[in-house]
Formats: C-alpha cells, structure tokens, sequence
C-alpha cells in the first residue's frame, strides 16, 4: 500500500500523518503498537468500568501472534500515533476489525476516523464489516455510527463487561447499502 499524507489538525498544530501498513515483525513497531494498546484500552477501561479488557493484558508476543493485519497512522518523525487491525476470516468475505487503537496524547484529531475509512476504501474495499466496544465507550460508539455502521446487538461475554456490537452492509462494489 502506498502512503497517504495528509495534514490534521489538533490543539498541537497541523501535523501531517502517513497511513500504511505496519510490520510487527519489526521490534520498534511492535513495542509502539503494544504501548499504545495499553494506553488507549486504559482510557476504555476507565470509561467503561472494566479493566479485564482482553487486549490490556496480552504481551506483545501475544499480540503478534494474533491473525491481524495492521494499519498505522505516522506522525512526523516516523512515530505510530494510531492503529487499526483487523482481519477477514477465510470463506466468510466478512471483515472483523479487531481492535482501533489511538495514543491518547493523539485524541480528537481524526486518527481512528482516517484510518477506517483507509481500511473500507482501500484495503478491504467490499464485504460486510464488523467491530465491537464497551457499551459505554462512547467516543468508539459515536465514531462507528457517524461512518454509517448499525449496532446489531449488546452482548455480555464475561460479568461486568457489555459490548455494542457493530456492522456495516455493503454491497459487492464497497458501497453501503441502505440500513
């Protein structure tokens, strides 16, 4: 994937943001990726009430080994100041992103927005996509409905941790359908 360049801008100034593929085979962005998991599931755990956050507690080898691909938001520098991954379980066309991540220091700039809809135009660019987040999150909530993903469902797969789950038609040309 090419990177795309483009200029944001936050309390910090205009800033301008690489979005590629990240490598998690490479030592340095893997310990970026995994520091900013952390801080950003530790912002979600406190909104949610829940700090079993599943992501929160694995090591990085643990998150390397997960059957993800990786997209990086890069902020002058060369520094990871965002992330989404997903992936797309075989036979089923379905894409399931597993986890969109922002260094807080990052907040309320566009990073999570930019790099979905990179992921939906141009990395995953048909298929039905899903995603999840605490109930009370929010900030993830209004995101995912303001990039036109329904909540199909609340679930609680352990005591004390609700999840709203997400989706998004689209038709076979990557277009959403009608809800």
């Amino acid at each position: 994937m090419t990177p795309s360049v483009s200029k944001e801008f936050s309390s910090r100034g205009a800033v301008a943001f690489d979005v590629c593929e990240l490598q998690l085979a490479d030592d340095v962005a893997a310990a970026s990726v995994h520091r900013i998991g952390r801080r950003a599931y530790a912002v979600e755990a406190e909104l949610i009430g829940f700090d079993g956050i599943p992501a929160l507690q694995e090591s990085m080898d643990e998150m390397r080994g997960q059957p993800l691909r990786w997209l990086g938001a890069i902020a002058d520098g060369g520094r990871i100041a965002a992330f989404v991954a997903w992936q797309v379980p075989a036979g089923e066309g379905i894409v399931d992103i597993d986890r969109v991540c922002v260094d807080p220091e990052w907040f309320r700039c566009g990073l999570a927005t930019r790099l979905i809809r990179c992921l939906l135009a141009d990395l995953a660019p048909s298929g039905d996509v899903h995603v999840s987040t605490g109930a009370d999150n929010s900030p993830a909530v209004a995101l995912y409905e303001s990039l036109g993903f329904s909540r199909i469902g609340t679930i609680e797969p352990v005591p004390g941790l609700r999840l709203a789950q997400f989706r998004l038609r689209r038709n076979q040309i990557g277009r959403v359908r009608a809800r």
